[in-house]
């Protein structure tokens, strides 16, 4: 099969559809993100990529404190419109129905509709060139108990979770499998 060499580009994905919240839960605002992923697992790290002329660019310099949450399919028309408004110019969390709720490590706030919000503390920031990449320790974890099992497992294959691609909106499908189920030994027939 033949492939074509296009240049460089911003075209890893999926990429999560995130809502990031900043600010404090008196005066919250929330942001939508592409540009994030885990980049440590001890400690726990995750970045965020901000444009500087965003309104959330300089709460988050000053207050070196963020929450990602992950946003769901059903989501997705106030995920895309929390993109492409700014917070100077509207309250996107009032326009959109979404509750602010206190977070419990950090002072920005965690979104009520979202299934999973990582509270983040900066540890670095980095411009670099049309993004500050904001490198930060996941310091908690917020779920909604409805997708906790049990066994206490997250299932988040319940969550509907959306994914962003090149410029469009898609919701995750089907779990595929579990890490390391490619090299697991099958159980016999019999065995316990």
């Amino acid at each position: 099969m033949a492939k074509q060499f296009w240049k460089g580009s911003a075209l890893l994905a999926p990429v999560p559809a995130a809502l990031v919240s900043c600010g404090t839960i008196e005066k919250p605002n929330v942001l939508t993100i592409g540009w994030t992923g885990i980049v440590c697992t001890r400690p726990p790290m995750t970045y965020i990529s901000v444009r500087p002329e965003r309104y959330s660019h300089d709460i988050i310099r000053d207050s070196g404190e963020f929450v990602i949450n992950l946003t769901t399919s059903a989501m997705c028309r106030e995920v895309d419109f929390c993109g492409v408004r700014s917070g100077r110019d509207v309250d996107k969390l009032a326009h959109c129905g979404f509750h602010a709720e206190a977070a419990h490590e950090v002072s920005a706030p965690v979104i009520s509709e979202c299934p999973v919000s990582l509270e983040c503390r900066v540890t670095e920031s980095k411009l670099l060139g049309s993004h500050t990449m904001f490198l930060a320790e996941i310091v908690g974890i917020d779920v909604d108990e409805r997708y906790i099992d049990s066994k206490g497992k997250l299932n988040l294959q319940q969550c509907g979770l959306a994914a962003y691609a090149h410029g469009e909106y898609f919701a995750l499908g089907r779990k595929l499998g579990d890490f390391g189920f490619s090299v697991r030994k099958k159980k016999k027939k019999g065995s316990r």
